[in-house]
């Protein structure tokens, strides 16, 4: 996926929750918006560069938007709004070799299982080799020595996808939970056990039930994010 055109920073801080002041390059302070609901526990500190798109759109309260951070080994993509893009873009193009070979894909995707709660999933794959899939991605940046966790902050709306997943293996369908690493460390995926042991535990009970858990790497370049290898989970 093709980013916006970026402009380098530093983050001076982060408040709020969904505003960052930083500092450009020629030395103007900004305030941009962050589109980020977790904590960002990892993947921020201040004075680390940032890059940051902008919009001419006179509707918006704020016209920068914090896009991704370098802790120090390469960008740690922090807009939670792109993996999504992303992961159906690299989908489509056949880059996850179990979600491979399905002709449609629906994004944003309303499922009401029979007697449950419904909710909205990121993705429908149909028409494929396989049973039709409903997919699920999270954006994973909690960075812990040489593993990415999720979530970075405890997650009830996480835990009623992971429910959403389990009705849909149950009804016949398969269930993808697909965590995005945006970003460069780590070699390997879990739960993040001392920030939401329910969500850990809740993981388990779906992929005993027959949910699948992907965790696939989504790798920055200079103008563009795409998807890149798998990595061993390990619940």
């Amino acid at each position: 996926m093709r980013l916006p055109t970026l402009t380098d920073g530093r983050i001076l801080r982060r408040y709020k929750r969904f505003l960052a002041d930083v500092e450009l390059a020629n030395g103007q302070i900004v305030v941009a918006h962050v589109p980020n609901t977790g904590t960002m526990a990892t993947c921020w500190a201040p004075g680390a560069p940032v890059q940051l798109s902008h919009s001419g759109d006179p509707r918006r309260k704020l016209a920068w938007t914090l896009e991704r951070v370098d802790m120090g080994a390469g960008w740690v993509g922090v807009h939670t709004g792109r993996p999504n893009a992303v992961m159906a873009e690299g989908i489509a193009a056949g880059r996850i070799p179990t979600l491979a070979g399905y002709r449609g894909l629906r994004r944003e995707v309303v499922f009401a299982p029979h007697g449950q709660e419904g909710g909205r999933l990121d993705l429908a794959l149909t028409e494929g080799p396989a049973p039709d899939a409903l997919v699920e991605v999270k954006n994973c940046t909690l960075h812990d020595g040489d593993c990415l966790r999720f979530p970075d902050a405890v997650s009830l709306r996480g835990r009623k996808h992971l429910d959403l997943l389990a009705a849909a293996v149950a009804g016949g369908r398969r269930g993808v939970m697909l965590f995005a690493l945006n970003r460069p460390e780590g070699s390997r995926f879990a739960p993040a056990w001392a920030v939401d042991p329910g969500y850990g535990r809740r993981l388990a009970e779906v992929v005993a039930l027959g949910v699948e858990v992907l965790a696939v790497r989504l790798r920055h370049s200079a103008e563009a994010i795409e998807v890149g290898e798998g990595v061993p989970v390990d619940l």
